[in-house]
C-alpha cells in the first residue's frame, strides 16, 4: 500500500473534518499530491492538489472552504474541510503523482491512489 488515507466520518452541515494521507514509501517531496472525491453514481473528480513546490489548485466547489497542505518531513498531505455541505458527501481519495527511477529504463511516471475514506454530511 503506497498511500493510506484517514480522517473521514459523519458530520452535520456547517461542520469540519480533516483528512490525512500518509505516503511513507514514495519520494514524497517530489510528488504532486491531490485529493479527489467520488459521489454515488458520479465520476471521480479533483478536489484540490498541491505541487512539490507548494502550489495549490482547488475545484470551484472547494474554494474558500477547503485547504490542502503537505508535510514533506512526515510524508503526509492533509485536507482541511470547513463549512461542509450536503453535496460534499463522497468517498475521498488521495493521489500521488510523480516519477520514480527504475533500473535500466530510467524514470517512469507513477500515479498511486489511497483506499478512499467516506465523508458523510447530514442536515
Amino acid at each position: 500500500v503506497q498511500l493510506q488515507a484517514s480522517g473521514g466520518g459523519s458530520v452535520r452541515a456547517g461542520g469540519s473534518l480533516r483528512l490525512s494521507c500518509a505516503a511513507p514509501r514514495i519520494t514524497f517531496e517530489d510528488a504532486t499530491m491531490a485529493w479527489f472525491r467520488q459521489s454515488l453514481g458520479k465520476e471521480r473528480v479533483l478536489v484540490a492538489s498541491i505541487s512539490r513546490r507548494g502550489t495549490t489548485n482547488y475545484a470551484d466547489s472547494a474554494l474558500g472552504r477547503f485547504t490542502i497542505s503537505r508535510d514533506d518531513a512526515k510524508k503526509t498531505v492533509n485536507l482541511q474541510m470547513n463549512n461542509l455541505k450536503l453535496e460534499d458527501t463522497a468517498v475521498y481519495y488521495c493521489n500521488a503523482k510523480g516519477w520514480e527511477e527504475k533500473p535500466v529504463v530510467g524514470p517512469v511516471p507513477y500515479s498511486y491512489w489511497g483506499q478512499g475514506t467516506q465523508v458523510t454530511v447530514s442536515s
